[in-house]
């Protein structure tokens, strides 16, 4: 990912406060929109919107929870390890290293593809 577009965009994202507590949270574990609601203070409309804009850049992974009772709902997972920002050549290059995906990540997947 490169450009001075790209920098902006997920430097602002970054500074903003929701969607920087939504990484630090879902970076220690997946969470529902209404958990994030909790933990982050603030509003259900304001998670989704952040969340939009995190998935936008490849950010946060989305997981499909299936609930014994049929009302299914999604949590996030932060998939942000690293990210560099270099000046070369009078323009920026950005650099996003993402989290591995564990077995259990590849299992989750297998598991709804078959669905």
């Amino acid at each position: 990912m490169t450009g001075d577009s790209d920098v902006r965009e997920i430097a602002a994202l970054l500074e903003d406060e929701y969607a920087h507590d939504i990484l630090i949270q879902t970076s220690e574990r997946e969470m529902s929109v209404p958990e994030l609601s909790e933990a982050c203070d603030a509003s259900v409309s304001t998670i989704y919107r952040r969340i939009e804009r995190l998935q936008k850049h490849d950010l946060v992974d989305e997981r499909l929870q299936i609930d014994q009772d049929g009302h299914h709902y999604h949590t996030y997972a932060a998939r942000l390890e690293r990210i560099e920002i270099e000046l070369v050549d009078g323009s920026f290059e950005l650099r996003v290293t993402y989290r591995e995906e564990t077995a259990a990540d590849r299992f989750t997947d297998l598991f709804e593809g078959l669905r």
